[in-house]
């Protein structure tokens, strides 16, 4: 399968924005995008605000509100702890027959995760385990802020002593091209987590698509997504 899996350091780091932006830019190269962010809390998948909406927005596919999310809570929890509030558990084979049904609508897809890679979504599955089922690459999503190193780089190093495989890391939220903690903390994640830093996108005043679109197209080496593809198509 080809496609991505977008995690992060943490919560609110800007992965839906940096998947959004990657399924907008990667239309525009006449590719063929899915996104699938099977669990979402504290908000209706049909909300006009929400992840959900927003991806298929960018990405312009085909599915469904309900088939890009198919598991929804309503407290901003994590999607374990928000499901027991709710008496609605979801079970592991539940979400990976979900992938099998709509896989291959896609030739390319961006997965996106709950919070940091270790966040519980099921009994029996959490983001690391779904993204070691899915076989799908990892991008990995951090702040830029003080305190980045050490979120980053254990959660490098956890996907990669669990055997998944990391395409790279984006450094989301940059205020000041000039400022000296954001420059510094880039420079270390790439030398200590030995894999390439692949963006450093500024934050957004404005959250709109074409903003969105534009920051990955100009800050983001999205070359290493087309060559998946094409090297699978040849």
């Amino acid at each position: 399968m080809k496609g991505i899996f977008v995690t992060g350091t943490d919560t609110d780091v800007g992965k839906t924005v940096i998947s959004g932006g990657l399924a907008a830019v990667l239309k525009e190269l006449n590719i063929d995008v899915g996104v699938f962010k099977p669990f979402l809390s504290g908000i209706s998948r049909d909300e006009s605000a929400s992840d959900t909406a927003l991806l298929r927005k960018m990405s312009q596919t085909v599915l469904s509100t309900e088939e890009i999310t198919p598991f929804e809570f309503k407290e901003p929890l994590a999607p374990y702890v928000a499901g027991l509030l709710e008496g609605k558990l979801v079970r592991k084979e539940e979400v990976l027959n979900h992938w099998r049904r709509i896989k291959e609508k896609h030739e390319f897809f961006i997965v996106e995760g709950a919070g940091g890679i270790s966040v519980p979504l099921t009994e029996d599955l959490l983001v690391a385990h779904l993204i070691k089922v899915l076989q799908l690459p990892v991008l990995v999503v951090a702040r830029p802020d003080l305190g980045t190193i050490n979120h980053t780089f254990l959660t490098v190093q956890y996907a990669q002593n669990i055997g998944l495989s990391i395409t790279g890391i984006v450094v989301n939220g940059i205020d000041k091209p000039t400022n000296i903690t954001h420059k510094t903390n880039i420079d270390m994640i790439e030398k200590l987590c030995e894999v390439p830093v692949i963006g450093a996108t500024p934050k957004l005043k404005e959250l709109t698509e074409e903003n969105m679109a534009k920051m990955v197209r100009d800050y983001i080496d999205i070359s290493i997504f087309k060559n998946q593809v094409e090297v699978a198509n040849e």
